[in-house]
């Protein structure tokens, strides 16, 4: 009895400290990439890029690298289309 209780608060606290260290992005959370595009994409932010001074989420590595091939023109769409719908 005494390893499945360890096992279950060992288990909680990693789900805890997970939650604790997360990022917290622009949009809500949404991928950028999604959001140049129009589309609400919800990430965890766990691939994520800092610019400007500020956190963008990514759904995965490829919308990160389409993103950054053009971050300015992508950060002003995002923006457009994140403020027209929330």
């Amino acid at each position: 009895m005494k390893k499945i209780y360890f096992a279950s608060v060992l288990a909680g606290a990693m789900l805890f400290a997970t939650a604790a260290t997360a990022t917290t992005g622009e949009y809500g959370n949404m991928c950028a990439m999604g959001q140049a595009l129009g589309q609400d994409v919800e990430t965890d932010c766990a691939i994520n890029a800092a610019i400007d001074g500020k956190t963008y989420c990514f759904g995965n590595d490829s919308a990160k690298t389409l993103f950054m091939k053009d971050p300015k023109t992508n950060l002003a769409k995002a923006e457009a289309n994140y403020k027209s719908k929330h």
